[in-house]
């Protein structure tokens, strides 16, 4: 799903010493995904393609509160991307949609971006892509009217005019400041008549939605069979899609080996049927397995995903990271000297290596809370957070130790860890963490609790100490990451209104730094602002970020241009069946 998207049910689903030293680290040069190779002239002109997804989504329109990671994977074969991305997070214009895309250089005002339709893009019906499917979109998500009841991705309130240029195929955008990530806006692209009246914006996208402009249309989609099935747009006007047909097939994690097994799927996330093996298995009335149980299980499931027959399992970083939120807000956390001492104590490394060691994939901690390690300009700024080590800044706070565990005021300093519960990926984690905080003296007190009730009624009310669990990594960190660090501000009746930054502490510097990075267009600036923003958010100990989360994928041999994307955004036209 769209990062700057997230719901708190979609979040809670993601689930989940020393720092290093050095602030300029490079990336690491570690595959940034893992995809089997597409070569179009060997493959098969035909053939159904079978892929898993969670559930069957309510909607395809990717901007309304009830959209899931499903509806963008579906629109994306459907509907015009304007900007793929590449494993780096890079965008580039798609030439099936755009001749050019230009905007006017940092300094010069007003903003004015110049899209060339590429003329050969129609709507399924034949109508023309065009600037009035531009304006019904920026009419709709800019929050300038509440009848759209949806989401209002950032910088669409920025623009100031949307109109056709010299002609049909020009459509010009003009913004009331700079706004620096504007090649984010307008993907997917709806044709007008989906978004031009709240009406139209407001019902769900799904049954009765056949307008495709991608290589792909929607032939069927059902949501009591849970089966959707595309076919080839016979409109389409770029590379002809190998794969005559893709069906997309609700298939729940704990079903998906045995799927594959027997030939019923072709394509299918693993992660979560590896992570929660045990969890999945047991029935309602089982006793809750312990951790061991929980561990051999998950191995079991690994192991005998690597070895069906007939497949590959993919693994690759995925586009999320799992991180160790503190609440500020809450107990000896609202001393900023314990929380850097909590965040200083954390060993990463061992953290990423209890995680992803297991799993076949590098343990690399990460150490940027806005970039990943496969993101252009990453780099490590763990060392921002001081040289100050925890035992020194816990003893200047009060907190002396005495055998094992440290004690302020005859109080002992121990602190509750929220975790996902029945994720074997966060039972090693929780363990590692434990241990590094056990070796400064500070008592971690794990607590596992339901998806459910993980946002709801802990991160949201502020329920907790630390808290274990995972964002999506932000292709346009700017104004995706901002609401995650935003200082809270009182609202009406005083009470600080936190959103999603459930760490509830923040500055006017890191929240000037996000704006100062949205509204520079210059990338080499911008990224600077960005690792300043980082830097800060190190100092003020609002979090922790571990690790990238692994993605398990589970690929027939036979299949081409599917794998562990990463960050890479699918080419559905070029996956299809080798020869």
């Amino acid at each position: 799903m769209r990062a700057s998207q997230v719901t708190a049910a979609a979040l809670a689903l993601l689930l989940a010493g020393a720092l290093t030293a050095c602030s300029e680290q490079a990336a690491p040069t570690r595959a940034a995904s893992d995809i089997t190779a597409a070569d179009r002239s060997g493959m098969q002109d035909g053939g159904t393609l079978r892929w898993a997804l969670d559930t069957v989504p309510t909607t395809l329109n990717v901007f309304q509160p009830e959209a899931t990671a499903d509806s963008e994977l579906l629109a994306e074969a459907v509907l015009p991307v304007l900007f793929r991305r590449d494993e780096h997070a890079h965008p580039d214009a798609d030439p099936a949609y755009l001749a050019a895309a230009e905007s006017t250089p940092d300094g010069r005002s007003p903003q004015t971006v110049t899209y060339r339709l590429n003329p050969s893009a129609v709507w399924s019906d034949g109508t023309p892509l065009s600037a009035a499917d531009f304006v019904a979109q920026w009419h709709a998500l800019s929050g300038a009217d509440p009848a759209f009841h949806g989401e209002h991705p950032a910088g669409y309130a920025a623009i100031a005019a949307v109109a056709q240029g010299a002609d049909p195929h020009q459509v010009k955008v003009t913004f009331k400041q700079p706004y620096a990530d504007w090649q984010a806006l307008f993907s997917p692209l709806y044709p007008a008549a989906v978004t031009s009246t709240p009406a139209a914006f407001n019902q769900p996208l799904a049954a009765a939605f056949h307008t495709s402009a991608g290589p792909f249309a929607v032939r069927a989609y059902d949501a009591a069979s849970g089966r959707v099935s595309l076919a080839r747009n016979p409109r389409w006007w770029g590379d002809r899609a190998k794969a005559e047909a893709i069906d997309f097939l609700a298939t729940p994690a704990a079903a998906r080996l045995d799927a594959l097994e027997h030939g019923k799927l072709d394509i299918a996330a693993l992660t979560t049927a590896v992570d929660r093996a045990q969890a999945a298995a047991g029935g309602a009335a089982a006793a809750p397995p312990d951790a061991a149980a929980l561990a051999q299980a998950s191995a079991q499931a690994l192991k005998r995903a690597e070895s069906l027959p007939g497949l590959t399992l993919h693994r690759a970083p995925a586009a999320a990271f799992t991180q160790l939120t503190l609440n500020a807000d809450r107990g000896p956390l609202a001393d900023l000297a314990v929380r850097q001492a909590v965040a200083h104590a954390v060993d990463r490394g061992k953290a990423a290596a209890a995680a992803l060691g297991p799993l076949g994939l590098p343990a690399e901690p990460l150490g940027n809370h806005l970039l990943m390690a496969g993101q252009e300009g990453y780099r490590d700024n763990s060392a921002a957070a001081g040289a100050d080590s925890a035992a020194t800044l816990l003893d200047r706070a009060g907190w002396r130790q005495s055998g094992s565990t440290r004690s302020k005021d005859g109080k002992e300093l121990t602190l509750g860890l929220l975790v996902p519960d029945g994720s074997v990926t966060a039972e090693r984690t929780a363990e590692a963490l434990t241990a590094s905080l056990a070796a400064v003296g500070v008592t971690l007190r794990p607590q596992a609790v339901p998806f459910e009730a993980f946002v709801n009624d802990h991160l949201a009310t502020g329920d907790y100490d630390l808290a274990l669990f995972s964002w999506p990594a932000a292709t346009h960190p700017a104004d995706e990451e901002r609401p995650r660090y935003a200082k809270p501000r009182p609202g009406t009746d005083g009470i600080p209104v936190v959103g999603r930054n459930y760490a509830r502490t923040g500055t006017e510097e890191i929240d000037q730094l996000f704006d100062r990075a949205a509204a520079t267009l210059d990338p080499a600036a911008r990224l600077a602002l960005l690792q300043q923003a980082d830097a800060r958010i190190w100092q003020l100990a609002h979090s922790v970020p571990l690790y990238q989360r692994p993605d398990l994928v589970a690929v027939r041999s036979t299949v081409a241009g599917a794998g562990a994307f990463g960050f890479t955004t699918p080419r559905f036209a070029d996956i299809g069946f080798r020869s």
